[in-house]
């Protein structure tokens, strides 16, 4: 039998969950507020991207949004953590193509902030194309 009578409550989230509001709030920042100042606050001056189509560093993801339409949104969807890896699935719409992106965002944290990316991008099926007759995203196709 185990004795829990010395055992501590622990009043903080664990690693893994605190990680995951943290990269939900940078994202939210960057993505759907453009708030750059807020932004650099989340992201490494020394971020290692791994992304085939952002150029390096924090200041080509920011230059890549900065780019992007106005109507650009980010939506996320399901979110896991190990420690300091957080993987979120999510969508990116209104970038000005004709489909929005579905993405898998692999982040590491380090330092209290992102310090390195990698992800899968794909450009999101509507219901006639999808041979599943499920959406990639969430539990119904978009409108």
């Amino acid at each position: 039998m185990i004795d829990l009578s010395s055992t501590t409550l622990v009043t903080q989230p664990p690693l893994s969950e605190a990680n995951k509001a943290f990269v939900l709030a940078a994202f939210d920042t960057l993505f759907n507020r453009r708030d750059y100042a807020a932004a650099e606050r989340f992201w490494s001056p020394d971020y290692i991207q791994h992304s085939a189509h952002i150029a390096p560093g924090r200041d080509g993801l920011f230059e890549l949004v900065r780019a992007a339409p106005p109507t650009l949104r980010y939506q996320a969807g399901i979110i896991l953590a190990d420690d300091h890896h957080v993987i979120v699935h999510g969508r990116f719409s209104g970038h000005g193509r004709p489909a929005a992106w579905i993405a898998a965002d692999i982040l590491r944290l380090a330092g209290g902030l992102m310090v390195e990316h990698w992800d899968v991008l794909q450009d999101e099926a509507m219901e006639a194309a999808s041979l599943s007759g499920r959406p990639m995203f969430g539990h119904a196709f978009p409108g």
